[in-house]
């Protein structure tokens, strides 16, 4: 919480909101269930080389399936605390909110067939083409997984808050994934260059998380290795 009487900024806000989605992964078994779902489908949607479009619908049917878990959990607090009693109003409200995460998530799953069983049937192209056709797509997959293994990770080892300490160091994580991406995705005549300077970016980014106190030496480390090793698989996995 911020201080009484000073407004909270924008990083107060943010953290706020993740401190939230950690509560809730700590004490909902569902949504860990689901949030575990996520991290599988986009490490899939990585390996199939799946197209823009189908990828936006996955991460649209995530996060409507996650929101969903969430807003359901609230209402479950929020009628908990208000009422001590057998309220069947209260029990319709949970029952509601229990039938939109079931629509969500069957929702989720159709989709999820329609977009794999078409990437299956054209598994047959050429893996490096499509790793050099779509570095956005495939970046953006292994960006969004890094984030989802960081706030796990983060909830699991239930150190520090969402963007300020604990392990791992999520800046770290984001800053390594970036230099790895950026090896794959650039061109031979440049990739050295571009590897090089993204490396040393990454490097800064870690030693100011250092020097700032947000995090210790070990836990730059991790996110570092753990951003770098998750996208590697991401594109290892294409190639």
């Amino acid at each position: 919480m911020s201080a009484p009487g000073r407004a909270p900024t924008l990083l107060d806000s943010f953290n706020y909101a993740f401190e939230g989605i950690i509560h809730v992964l700590r004490t909902q078994r569902n949504l860990r269930i689901h949030f575990a779902v996520a991290i599988a489908v986009i490490a899939a949607a990585a390996a199939l080389g799946v197209d823009r479009l189908s990828l936006i619908a996955l991460l649209i049917v995530i996060a409507f399936v996650l929101v969903a878990e969430m807003v359901n959990s609230a209402i479950e607090g929020a009628i908990d605390v208000s009422t001590t009693s057998f309220d069947p109003n209260a029990k319709l409200a949970k029952d509601v909110a229990a039938g939109a995460v079931l629509i969500a998530s069957v929702t989720a799953i159709a989709v999820g067939y329609l977009v794999f069983a078409h990437a299956a049937a054209n598994r047959s192209a050429r893996v490096l083409d499509r790793v050099r056709d779509a570095p956005a797509e495939i970046t953006l997959a292994a960006l969004a997984l890094v984030v989802l293994v960081v706030i796990a990770t983060k909830a699991w080892t239930g150190s520090g808050t969402p963007l300020r300490g604990g392990l791992p160091s999520g800046h770290s994580a984001l800053a390594f994934a970036g230099w790895m991406a950026a090896t794959y995705v650039v061109d031979d005549s440049h990739r050295f260059l571009i590897s090089g300077l993204t490396f040393i970016m990454a490097i800064l980014v870690a030693q100011t998380r250092v020097e700032a106190g947000v995090h210790s030496g070990l836990e730059v480390l991790y996110g570092g290795v753990l951003g770098a090793a998750v996208t590697l698989v991401v594109f290892q996995v294409l190639s």
